[in-house]
């Protein structure tokens, strides 16, 4: 089992890395662009010794405590088989 886990600062956070992509892209000649939120991903390779259900609670439990910044960043992780 995969989980895919993103992490992106929070909607009230900054994110000068973000508007530094969108400016250049702007100079780049795209056009349409609003704006730029960057962020993080992760791929987590799980073994088959977990139920779904405790599988969950640790990707949650790894990406609340290692993975994430919980001031300033939110996350969110979905799986694949």
């Amino acid at each position: 089992m995969k989980a895919l886990v993103y992490v992106s600062l929070k909607k009230s956070v900054l994110d000068p890395q973000g508007k530094t992509i969108q400016n250049a892209l702007n100079k780049m000649g795209y056009k349409g662009l609003d704006s730029v939120r960057q962020g993080k991903y992760f791929e987590l390779t799980l073994d088959g010794g977990l139920s779904r259900q405790e599988a969950e609670a640790q990707v949650e439990k790894m990406a609340r405590e290692v993975l994430t910044n919980p001031v300033i960043e939110e996350f969110r992780y979905s799986f694949e088989s």
